[in-house]
């Protein structure tokens, strides 16, 4: 046997690849070289005779088992490497399945549904039932049958479960069993299956027909399994029936990077595999080859908190290297500002490519602020696995009501808004308008403001609801000039129905749809705010607001073919990635930590390994923010900084901060406690503004002053200031009328602004 290329290993990796006497639990720490292990025991196995389609290896996505493969046929050979039985968990059991296909009452060409076709057929089923598919949405129904399955839970055993139909009755949903049971018939009608189907009939296959099963289980003499901690218990349970008196199962993962509950996986699969498999060897890789020392104890430090885990001590032999940074920002904007020009310096001065770094957060919404501030300074991005603030359905969906209200003869708008949410305007109600409107030579506004006139047939309730329609817009039109964009489009995101659409239910789709409509009045809110302490009010109405959204959603930022771009992502969405540099931003409790997570130690737990996940991410920089305040529907909110902060040990911890009074000692939990009613009212409160020069007296004149008084509080050039949205500053200049002061202020991470003092929210400090 030639097996030379084991000695690339170190000894706990060597250690790992060795042992294939039994069953074997490999926990490989963060960058400690988990894809090498994998494929280096399946070059051993292969070089210590074994036949390459007597070895099933699964992997989580087709790009792992791909790369997995070509390393594979590096150190052996590619003959042997392209029969293997490697690939994700669906596409070997569907393999499998094909094969065995009319024991289930398929045919072997059976289609696999997309998540599309899914909901489609829902859609259909809902409509036959007569039931509501604002009620039902067709995303959640597929997620709970998604759930379902997963748990290998069938139709009439859902339906017979009495604490399943409570819960689906508190959420207003009490005949999901049966559109369960009636999409299940469907697909075998449809000889289809969905990607669930791929799993749970591989279950139910080897459940019920033994000898298929132990025909399979004959064939795979060796079992590899990738990422276990993110297995659910359909894949532990199948892994299960195939291994039956069979001991040659190797799984690798980590269970400090479980992270996927939400889509179904048991951390307990992997923390109680040796209890599964008696006599299995724990091996452990605790050596990370990605970050810098300081980065690994650091992510160390939080890790120890967590009570369900398998005990590991990952070290790094690399560098030292820089403690991570926290930055507390006033608010959000400031945040935004922070991280984004720390982008800049990395790469103008230290050389550092776009490609290399990466702002991680909690949630999609979050992606706004830094898109905006990263367009600003020209800096190109992308949104990995999702898709650009502006190009988020609710909110193409919303700046389309803006459009028709600024302009009714904007038809493209006009179509995609007259029935959403859905208010009983079909596609033959919109056919029969444009028809219309084609035919008399005018746009489909005019055929709506009086349907007779252009001969459109409709029946009184159609007329009816079209009525309603134009008339609610012409209601938002007479107001347009009267408010501002935030007041007129809190109006419209209310008054049409789509802040109530947001919350008819509590889903992961509700909640996105939510916090995303959240973030857009925050965007409209700071708007209106710097146009007028700019001293452009005038210009802070629904048209110049839209006009600049026009521009941020401009796509032109992000050409596909510019490969050095910087990364923005959900933390769920970095798993198995890394970057030079990494911003992990929104470090506040309700935020990161989910308010979700908070009353569970479980799922706090999870939120835990979640921050950890991101922080090993980056090799040499790591970067944390959060801020005092955060808008939330256009309003501000006072933060606490997440209880994750006080868990790193605070020598790996570098906290930088505007002002002396926030530099708590870490861990300490009124990180940034101040009196937030003083706040408050220092915000709020808009007192009698005047302007007076060195000698005390009041100047008539729009000049050059020395001082002015606000609020009480004497400013003049030189002072310290404090602003809500973009930080601590200092007064650089003052000019203008009584009562209409302007303050020319550089601001540390913001810029220079000049602000309206009538207007501008600022404090001396």
């Amino acid at each position: 046997m030639n097996a030379d290329f084991l000695n690339d290993l170190n000894e706990s990796q060597r250690n790992a690849v060795e042992y294939i006497d039994g069953p074997s639990l490999v926990i490989a720490g963060a960058g400690s070289g988990k894809t090498r292990v994998l494929t280096y025991k399946i070059a051993f196995l292969l070089e210590m005779g074994m036949k390459p389609w007597n070895i099933l290896a699964l992997t989580f996505t087709n790009k792992a088992a791909r790369e997995m493969k070509e390393r594979i046929a590096l150190l052996v050979g590619p003959d042997r490497s392209q029969t293997l039985w490697m690939g994700t968990f669906h596409s070997l059991f569907n393999r499998m399945l094909r094969q065995e296909s009319s024991l289930l009452h398929f045919t072997s060409n059976y289609t696999i549904y997309q998540p599309g076709d899914c909901k489609s057929l829902i859609n259909g089923i809902l409509k036959e039932m007569g039931l509501d598919n604002k009620v039902y949405k067709p995303g959640a129904v597929c997620g709970k049958i998604s759930e379902a399955k997963n748990a290998l839970i069938l139709p009439d055993q859902y339906m017979a479960d009495l604490e399943t139909y409570q819960r689906d009755n508190r959420q207003k949903m009490p005949a999901l069993g049966q559109i369960y049971k009636k999409y299940v018939a469907r697909m075998h009608q449809a000889n289809a299956m969905d990607f669930d189907d791929l799993l749970l009939y591989t279950y139910l296959l080897f459940e019920h027909y033994p000898e298929v099963r132990h025909k399979y289980a004959s064939r795979f003499q060796y079992i590899l399994v990738d990422e276990y901690q993110d297995t659910n218990y359909a894949q532990h349970e199948i892994l299960r029936l195939l291994s039956e008196g069979n001991d040659h199962v190797c799984v690798v993962g980590d269970d400090a990077q479980s992270i996927y509950s939400f889509r179904g996986a048991r951390i307990d699969n992997i923390l109680k595999f040796t209890q599964q498999y008696q006599g299995a060897k724990l091996f452990k890789l605790e050596q990370n080859y990605r970050s810098t020392q300081t980065i690994v104890g650091a992510a160390n430090s939080l890790i120890a908190f967590n009570k369900e885990q398998i005990k590991k001590d990952v070290y790094s032999k690399n560098e030292i290297g820089r403690p991570l940074v926290l930055n507390i920002a006033y608010s959000d904007v400031e945040e935004g500002e922070i991280v984004c020009n720390r982008i800049h310096a990395l790469h103008a001065q230290k050389g550092l490519k776009y490609q290399n770094m990466a702002i991680l957060y909690r949630t999609n919404a979050q992606s706004r602020i830094f898109e905006e501030g990263l367009r600003k300074r020209m800096i190109p991005y992308r949104i990995y696995g999702g898709r650009s603030f502006y190009d988020q359905k609710e909110i193409r969906d919303v700046l389309a009501y803006f459009r028709l209200v600024i302009n009714p003869n904007d038809e493209e708008a006009l179509k995609r808004i007259i029935n959403y949410p859905t208010r009983g305007i079909g596609n033959t109600t919109m056919e029969k308008l444009i028809h219309a409107a084609v035919n008399s030579e005018v746009g489909i506004w005019e055929v709506l403001k009086d349907p007779l006139v252009f001969n459109v047939t409709l029946s009184a309730a159609t007329h009816k609801k079209l009525e309603s329609f134009y008339e609610m817009i012409i209601g938002f039109i007479e107001k347009r000039e009267e408010e501002d964009a935030y007041q007129i489009g809190s109006r419209i995101i209310k008054e049409s129905g789509i802040f109530q659409e947001a919350y008819k239910s509590h889903d992961i789709e509700s909640q996105t749809m939510q916090d995303n409509l959240s973030e857009l009045l925050n965007a409209m809110n700071t708007f209106v705010e710097i146009q007028k302490e700019s001293g452009e009010e005038v210009h802070a109405l629904l048209t110049d607001y839209l006009s600049e959204v026009s521009l941020l959603s401009d796509v032109d930022n992000q050409e596909t073919e510019n490969k050095d771009m910087v990364t923005l992502m959900t933390v769920h969405s970095a798993k198995g990635l890394e970057f030079e540099a990494v911003f992990i931003v929104g470090m506040e409790e309700n935020l990161f930590p989910n308010s979700m997570a908070m009353y569970s130690q479980r799922e706090m737990e999870e939120e835990r390994r979640l921050f950890y996940v991101a922080i090993t991410r980056a090799k040499n920089f790591c970067f944390l923010s959060c801020s005092k305040m955060r808008f939330h529907y256009g309003k501000m909110d006072f933060c606490e900084p997440s209880s994750f902060l006080k868990e790193i040990d605070k020598q790996y911890l570098r906290l930088e901060v505007e002002r002396e009074e926030y530099r708590s000692e870490l861990p300490h939990e009124s990180l940034f406690n101040r009196n937030k009613l003083a706040v408050s009212q220092d915000l709020h409160t808009r007192g009698k503004l005047h302007a007076i020069n060195s000698d005390s007296e009041v100047v008539t004149e729009g000049n050059t002053l020395d001082t002015v008084e606000v609020n009480g509080q004497i400013l003049k050039s030189g002072l310290t200031v404090e602003h809500d949205r973009f930080g601590v500053g200092e007064i650089l200049s003052l000019e203008g009328d009584p009562g209409n002061v302007k303050a020319t202020i550089k601001f540390r991470n913001s810029g220079e602004k000049c602000l309206l003092l009538k207007y501008a929210k600022i404090k001396l400090i």
